[in-house]
């Protein structure tokens, strides 16, 4: 019997004050990378599908943008200097 499946990961790249467009407040945004791996008998192998994210810190709202996009607010948020990232698992799918 063959184990396989999904695992998601999700890192912080970085912590930026924007202002949100689903509330309009200037508020804190966190910048985040969901990669999704697959894994077989629970190893990740390799990753399936990564998405770049803003989430409002205010309201929660979530939204979506591109790797450039990512790229440029993560140098804009560390100053110019390499920015932490912080990794844990956020689900996992058996099949």
């Amino acid at each position: 019997m063959i184990i396989f499946g999904t695992k998601g990961y999700l890192y912080q790249l970085a912590i930026l004050t924007l202002v949100c467009g689903q509330c309009g407040n200037p508020a804190a945004h966190t910048l985040r990378k969901r990669v999704t791996k697959f894994t077989l008998f629970f190893v990740p192998l390799f990753p399936i599908s990564t998405k770049y994210l803003t989430q409002c810190t205010f309201c929660g709202a979530e939204q979506k943008v591109t790797k450039e996009q990512a790229e440029q607010l993560q140098a804009q948020g560390a100053g110019g200097q390499g920015g932490q990232t912080y990794g844990q698992p956020e689900q996992t799918h058996r099949f």
